[in-house]
């Protein structure tokens, strides 16, 4: 538990570092009054204009214009469409593949496995309740249960300019993908039910919450967090919650004494490709519509990525003598997840330094800090969703700056103060999905146990777990 403390104020002090330039002098600035990237479903109708005080009678005076009301933009909603596939495509094959090269060939297809019907299972549970707790009506942390199993939503319901039915889905890939990320910290060691009970209820308990604070039209979102596309709603969501499952599952029999290298790095390469395609429906996608704004993501994910891919090849090329394959992958990962929060804010510039810099300071995370600790995430999902997504959040912060070419903030907001409610949001997450990880852990691990058996962990969960195998040799 002491070592599960140390780690959890490791990540916040990972946070507090990155946000060390802040004007101290600077208060929390007010509210801003954007709402956020990815709004909720039912976006209130606009106000009608106000007119100049009529010189006739009113009686003589004509009617003001009704509102027009919205209408569906088939541009829009052919992109969205298009844009929810290529996430779905991040999950399946993409993530899949990246995480299944990475373990050994033994347990290769229960990791297939656990993304795959995670997907699934995840997908239901979303349209049951996820969706309404996340995007309806109600209070700074919980939506309600309006639109339980899909109520009141017609192939006619908009939101915005998009059919409702399109936006759901395309939340839905998010809610999938998000808890399945979490799978890579504990690979190799884990009941196959016991992640499938965790991860329900983690996308009930810890996702939709954050979602909700976030998008909904909660907490963060009105103290004015920044995140285009999940910074904190996917990545330090889902990073958090991997190092307290490392932690509470325990290491790999054998870590540290034998080897575990990747059985297939031609898979890990793939999945990472796959990965970095798909993000442009994840990132772009998240506008909500084919703009200008959907332009500008769409050159920051690109650029962003590319130069984390070069900057931890050559923090891996220095420090270690060799540039190699995985740490061009990760670097890859690295810098989508950067960008993620911060794609719709900042400028092409910004979106280069913030890649590199997050690579860096990612492959330190999953070297120093790793070894540091010693804690055995298998697939270094905290070291690189969660620390590269708390530099994100609070990178949003610093390069929206007009002078760095952002977008600028919302009036009222200095650097610092968007800083800070960044940190904020940071904290926010840390600490929700921490705890409420942390408890659904140790509730699932006393009455159905996290782990298999020893034998079986050193047969492979292939077998064990599925009854099947990868390679017959």
């Amino acid at each position: 538990m002491k070592k599960l403390l140390s780690l959890l104020a490791c990540a916040c002090l990972v946070g507090l570092s990155s946000a060390g330039f802040a004007d101290e002098e600077t208060p929390a600035a007010a509210p801003a009054t954007e709402a956020p990237a990815q709004p909720a479903a039912e976006a209130p109708a606009a106000p009608a204009a106000v007119t100049e005080p009529a010189t006739m009678p009113a009686a003589e005076q004509p009617a003001a214009p009704a509102a027009e009301a919205p209408k569906m933009d088939s541009g829009s909603t052919a992109w969205m469409i298009t844009a929810t596939v290529l996430v779905i495509l991040m999950t399946i094959p993409g993530l899949a593949l990246f995480y299944g090269g990475l373990v050994r060939a033994k347990n290769f297809l229960s990791i297939l496995m656990q993304v795959f019907v995670a997907f699934s299972m995840l997908s239901v549970l979303w349209v049951i309740l996820g969706y309404s707790m996340a995007f309806s009506e109600g209070n700074a942390f919980f939506g309600g249960l309006g639109k339980a199993f899909l109520s009141g939503i017609t192939p006619d319901t908009l939101s915005g300019v998009i059919p409702e039915f399109v936006f759901l889905t395309f939340q839905l890939t998010f809610a999938a993908i998000t808890p399945a990320l979490i799978i890579g910290s504990f690979a190799e060691r884990i009941k196959f039910s016991s992640i499938l009970v965790f991860l329900g209820l983690w996308l009930l308990l810890v996702y939709v919450p954050i979602a909700h604070m976030v998008w909904g039209g909660g907490y963060l979102g009105t103290l004015g967090a920044k995140d285009f596309a999940g910074g904190t709603v996917v990545h330090i969501n889902a990073g958090i919650a991997a190092l307290v499952g490392c932690l509470v599952v325990g290491k790999r029999i054998g870590y540290g004494k034998e080897a575990m290298p990747p059985h297939s790095l031609a898979f890990t390469m793939v999945g990472a490709s796959l990965l970095w395609v798909g993000w442009f429906g994840f990132n772009v996608g998240s506008e909500l519509a084919a703009d200008g704004t959907a332009g500008l993501v769409l050159i920051n994910t690109q650029v962003a990525t590319a130069a984390a891919v070069m900057g931890w090849m050559f923090a891996e090329w220095i420090f270690k003598g060799k540039p190699s394959m995985l740490g061009a992958a990760s670097g890859a990962v690295a810098g989508l997840v950067a960008i993620t929060p911060a794609c719709g804010f900042v400028g092409p510039m910004g979106a280069i330094l913030l890649g590199v810099i997050a690579a860096v300071i990612c492959f330190w995370a999953v070297t120093s800090l790793k070894a540091m600790f010693g804690y055995d995430d298998s697939l270094d999902v905290f070291g690189v969703h969660g620390i590269g997504g708390i530099i994100g959040a609070i990178g949003t912060g610093v390069f929206m700056a007009p002078g760095l070419g952002g977008v600028g903030y919302a009036e009222g907001v200095t650097m610092g103060g968007q800083v800070w409610i960044q940190i904020v949001a940071v904290f926010v997450t840390l600490i929700w999905s921490g705890i409420v990880s942390l408890i659904l852990f140790k509730v699932i691990d006393l009455m159905m146990g996290l782990r298999v058996s020893e034998d079986r962990e050193r047969e492979g969960l292939d077998i064990t777990e599925h009854g099947e195998t990868a390679y017959h040799t």
